[in-house]
């Protein structure tokens, strides 16, 4: 026996007892299944009133109605996944760009599959039998386009992320303005009066990291009495203290200000300056990149480059829906901000090393400043 609804429509005695259909909607509704399918579908305007849009919608979610995503997907060739591809899960950058991926995601019915590269940032392998045949597109960030060749083939379309702009073969670019990162970070220590600067350089050899190099390199090129040493370090806290260690210690006057490429190798570079009893920021200054949960972890608190990861995530998905409902993506450089801490200040006098190469020791016993 049909049972009304909370607004008195009766309910056919079908519902309920199995899975609710669109032909269920249509009858509580009292619509054709075709206007359901445009209310559902979400392709009712300018066919469909308001009032019966609403209508519908009430009488699915009365009765329980879920579309059978699988049957549409199959009739459109749609999967409606992506799969964002990342050099690695214990960097937090990654996992706030997968969050704004996966929020846009959410709100079109796609899912988002997130798949750290075994080999980091060299060629991903396919991770499923074969990648093309479950997912719609791929999202790669902070990787180089050859990469992904055994995942994409030449039929998926492919989003980049913070990642190189001539890779050629790409659906959509989606960047960070990373150059522009660290001229801040350049310009805000020499205003404070820096000259002697050490580069805390990744040592991953990434599209990335070699814009900072180049951008540090450029914002210090015009200033006469600059000097700049590179110093290469892993991905890695104790990697970073053991490469600072090295450039502070190295002979010829002590360097004042340690620019390093993130916020990881930054936390290295404090634990070596106070290992050598020195102090940041008195003694020397320590910049880092990234701003991740970290930068505000460690005492003094970083002055960093800010990168609004999620909104690059959230870009890059919304650039892969353009590209895969055949409108022009964006594709645009998003700004990067400086926040400045308590690591950095004005440089105080710095004295020579010894000829060992060891900072000389001042009256109290700590090298000198």
């Amino acid at each position: 026996m049909a049972h009304p609804t909370p607004e008195g429509r009766p309910v056919p005695a079908e519902v309920g007892s199995t899975r609710p259909t669109s032909k269920d909607v249509a009858r509580v509704a009292g619509v054709s299944q075709a206007t359901v399918s445009l209310v559902l579908g979400d392709k009712w305007r300018g066919r469909v009133s308001e009032r019966t849009a609403s209508v519908v919608r009430d009488a699915a979610r009365e009765i329980g109605y879920r579309p059978n995503l699988a049957a549409r997907n199959l009739r459109l060739g749609r999967t409606r996944t992506a799969l964002l591809v990342v050099p690695a899960l214990t960097n937090e950058f990654f996992a706030r760009v997968y969050t704004g991926a996966a929020t846009v995601a959410a709100r079109h019915g796609f899912g988002v599959v997130l798949y750290p590269s075994p080999e980091g940032i060299g060629p991903a392998r396919d991770p499923f039998a074969s990648a093309r045949a479950a997912l719609d597109g791929v999202i790669a960030s902070s990787m180089a386009a050859d990469t992904l060749a055994a995942i994409r083939g030449s039929d998926l379309p492919l989003v980049m992320l913070d990642s190189d702009p001539s890779d050629t073969g790409v659906a959509a670019h989606v960047n960070l303005d990373i150059a522009d990162g660290m001229r801040q970070v350049t310009d805000h220590l020499l205003g404070l009066g820096h000259r002697r600067f050490v580069h805390l350089a990744s040592a991953v050899a990434s599209w990335t990291f070699d814009v900072r190099a180049r951008a540090l390199r450029s914002a210090l090129a015009d200033v006469a009495d600059a000097e700049l040493t590179t110093v290469a370090a892993p991905l890695d806290v104790d990697s970073g203290r053991a490469a600072a260690e090295r450039a502070l210690t190295a002979p010829g006057p002590r360097p004042t200000a340690l620019v390093c490429d993130d916020d990881i190798l930054a936390a290295g570079a404090c634990k070596a300056v106070r290992r050598l009893g020195l102090r940041v920021p008195e003694d020397v200054s320590v910049t880092g990149f990234d701003d991740l949960a970290l930068a505000t972890a460690v005492e003094p608190e970083l002055t960093t480059v800010r990168l609004p990861a999620e909104r690059i995530g959230e870009r890059g998905m919304s650039a892969l829906l353009a590209v895969l409902d055949n409108r022009p993506p964006e594709q645009d450089v998003l700004p990067v901000e400086l926040a400045v801490r308590g690591s950095s200040a004005p440089p105080a006098h710095s004295g020579p090393a010894s000829a060992d190469g060891a900072a000389r020791p001042a009256a109290d016993g700590r090298p000198s400043a």
